[in-house]
């Protein structure tokens, strides 16, 4: 018979790759999705089209409790696999309500429908690097005390400690993975990496002529989300619950990711990248570098893409998809 899983985030970036890994296994899978998406499913579920109907979709938000606690009855899921949040570090200090709301109290309503209805299922929470935020050692591994430096983080840091307290206190499989950064052409706008590859995609092609950006020093540990999502499928395969640092050891600069970026395309970074002041956090976190020594060990993750050839497959996906756009 075979398993089911239920993922929340499942239309965004690791939901639509976890999504994809978990149907090659031969799951049943089951996601989460706001009723909205199935009014504007293109642009919605865009990254789930070409699998949307070998999923089995529901409609609910984690803002209410009853819509998550029948969606985990109806499932009886095996596994779990709690992406959904509110991620954009940016925007949760401009709405730190919502994102605390949301981002905490939705991951104690899963947790608590999954004791409550499903116990020996295998809950994994999808944590972040932004817990660490202003860090006095580098690199950073499960040991590392938490500073988070965003609202986002802080919500983070909440989820990450009510999953613990679940699994200490009530015996349950739940993991969390405090996963680094990860990205792919599948990457919200919204987010640095992706407004760089568009960006510069829109220049080379003349449909713009300059990208502004916050701080370009800032560092960060950057690998490709569908070698992540792997991660997150064998921390529930363990026979105990664990939480794992997954990330790639290398820290580059977001100065480092646009010259890639614009040297691809023939293009010299320092004519089209203007630093404009307002794309600064309120609190920076200035270097994030992951130490995923344990995850090696115990997982036996091995990560291929480079750090470069990500950028650039970014990249190349942006150019085609505004030459798309363009015909």
């Amino acid at each position: 018979m075979a398993k089911k899983a239920f993922i929340t985030g499942i239309t965004g970036q690791d939901g639509s790759y976890l999504s994809e890994l978990l149907l090659e296994k031969g799951y049943e899978v089951y996601g989460l999705v706001r009723r909205v998406a199935f009014e504007d499913e293109m642009n919605r579920m865009g990254r789930l089209i070409h699998i949307k109907d070998k999923l089995h979709l529901i409609p609910g938000s984690l803002e209410s409790f009853p819509s998550i606690y029948k969606a985990i009855a109806d499932v009886s899921p095996d596994e779990v696999y709690h992406l959904a949040a509110q991620s954009y570090v940016s925007y949760s200090f401009e709405d730190e309500f919502s994102t605390l709301n949301s981002n905490i109290n939705g991951t104690h309503y899963i947790l608590s429908a999954c004791k409550n209805l499903v116990p020996k299922v295998k809950f994994y929470f999808a944590a972040s690097s932004e817990q660490f935020g202003q860090v006095k050692v580098v690199p950073q591994n499960e040991e590392t005390p938490f500073h988070p430096r965003s609202p986002y983080g802080i919500s983070k840091v909440a989820g990450f400690e009510l999953t613990r307290n679940y699994r200490e206190g009530y015996n349950m499989f739940a993991c969390s993975g405090i996963l680094f950064n990860h990205e792919s052409p599948r990457r919200g706008l919204e987010f640095v990496t992706r407004k760089i590859t568009s960006h510069v995609a829109k220049i080379k092609l003349g449909l713009a002529d300059h990208l502004e950006l916050g701080n370009l020093d800032a560092k960060r540990d950057w690998g490709h989300a569908k070698e992540y999502v792997q991660a997150m499928w064998l921390m529930l395969q363990q026979d105990t619950p664990d939480d794992y640092v997954v990330a790639t050891g290398e820290s580059h600069s977001v100065r480092e990711f646009v010259k890639i970026a614009c040297t691809h395309l023939g293009l010299d970074y320092r004519k089209v990248v203007k630093v404009n002041p307002k794309f600064y956090r309120p609190a920076e976190v200035n270097v994030l570098q992951g130490d995923a020594s344990k995850a090696k060990k115990k997982l036996g993750i091995d990560f291929k893409v480079s750090f470069e050839a990500l950028v650039k497959e970014m990249v190349d996906h942006d150019l085609e998809l505004c030459k798309s756009r363009m015909r």
